[in-house]
């Protein structure tokens, strides 16, 4: 089992009086300034309530959306410091920027109970570069690091790895569950232990998908994924979304080593087509071989949404990550939803690898019947292909 980092727990941190600087997920869906999903947001409280209630100073930074290293108001972390500020119940202070003399000065200035917010990382292109210099006026002034940025730990940037080694660090308490979870699906699940995976495409996802074949009992495929699975079985898919050659010279290579591994790679037996991908098109319910020129596949059909419940049920250990259909068309949602019932509905662990599935759990309100749901998409498919995490290999380790 991966070695866990430490926690803000851990001792060897006096946290009364101490400057801190957190490394929170703040990276939000906006609508003209408007925050359409603060799940992030709630998920970093935890931690900056941690740190207040030890006694410590925090200052908060994040990046938000890709600037790429120019200052964009509409990018600015400014709808993030007043739902914060909602959040935990005291003010939180935009400062407008992340490093510099001013924000050195105010660093300088906080005292036990403050919480400040610097502005977008990413308004400084040294940020992704991880660059040394950066990473130092970033880490100037503060006495401890906390990173629980789980959703941007997959990233070598200056604010998730370069920072860490300046500071004593730790992981914030998402940040360590989000890797105690993920860690353990690789090393002990319980069985049989299930994966549902959907998506686009299956070279997006070869990696994620040889290392589940490597530990899954079996593998339920939906998305448009499993089109290219079909073609590569010379299965008629009509219009649906699928790859070409290569992409089936994949998913007939990953046929093969299910069968070498006894994993069973479980495929739609029946889809629902619509003759256009937009919410008033006509359906209907199809064999999966069998779609017609001028259909398109847009979810996995109701026998198939009957088997993979069945499967579920009996599962002991559930990974999902990718949507069964285009659910954000109501019409085409309904595959997606019945997987998230049968997970919410299940007494196995229960986990969503973030993206597309937890916008569809959150969607659903079903978000609080799973065991966990990732804030991190690409970083928790890197933990379970197998990957480490720059921003999770820079911190001090337990024992």
């Amino acid at each position: 089992m991966t070695t866990l980092p430490q926690s803000i727990e851990a001792p060897g941190i006096d946290w009364q009086g101490a400057k801190v600087l957190v490394r929170s997920d703040l990276n939000v869906p906006l609508d003209g300034g408007r925050i359409t999903d603060d799940a992030r947001i709630a998920a970093s409280v935890p931690t900056i309530k941690a740190l207040l209630d030890r006694g410590a100073a925090v200052a908060v930074c994040s990046h938000l959306g890709r600037p790429k290293g120019e200052r964009k108001p509409e990018l600015s972390l400014a709808p993030c410091a007043e739902r914060l500020s909602q959040l935990i119940g005291r003010p939180v202070e935009l400062l407008n920027d992340c490093v510099g003399d001013a924000v050195a000065a105010r660093v300088a200035s906080l005292q036990p109970g403050d919480v400040v917010m610097l502005e977008n990382l990413r308004y400084h292109a040294e940020e992704e570069k991880n660059d040394p210099a950066f990473a130092r006026q970033l880490a100037q002034g503060f006495d401890a690091y906390v990173n629980d940025a789980f959703g941007a730990a997959h990233r070598a940037h200056a604010s998730t790895e370069g920072v860490a080694h300046l500071l004593p660090s730790r992981a914030g308490l998402l940040l360590g569950r989000e890797v105690e979870v993920m860690s353990g699906l690789l090393s002990n699940p319980g069985r049989p232990f299930v994966a549902v995976l959907g998506g686009s495409k299956v070279s997006d996802k070869l990696p994620l998908i040889e290392k589940l074949l490597e530990r899954c009992d079996r593998i339920l495929v939906g998305g448009a994924m499993c089109f290219t699975f079909l073609a590569a079985m010379g299965d008629s898919v009509g219009n649906s979304l699928h790859e070409g050659p290569e992409g089936q010279e994949m998913a007939r290579g990953l046929m093969d080593t299910a069968v070498r591994l006894n994993c069973m790679l479980q495929l739609p037996t029946d889809v629902l087509v619509a003759d256009n991908f937009h919410e008033d098109s006509a359906v209907k319910v199809l064999p999966s071989d069998a779609i017609p020129d001028g259909w398109m596949g847009v979810d996995i059909g109701p026998r198939t949404s009957a088997a993979y419940r069945d499967v579920i049920e009996r599962a002991k250990t559930v990974f999902w990550n990718g949507p069964m259909g285009a659910f954000e068309i109501p019409p085409f949602a309904e595959g997606t939803r019945s997987v998230a019932d049968a997970m919410a509905s299940s007494d196995a662990v229960t986990v969503v690898g973030g993206g597309d599935s937890g916008a569809a759990v959150a969607e659903f309100g079903l978000a609080d019947r799973f065991t966990h749901v990732s804030t991190g998409g690409g970083a928790s498919l890197e933990m379970m292909e197998g990957k480490t995490l720059p921003g999770v290999a820079a911190l001090p380790k337990g024992d």
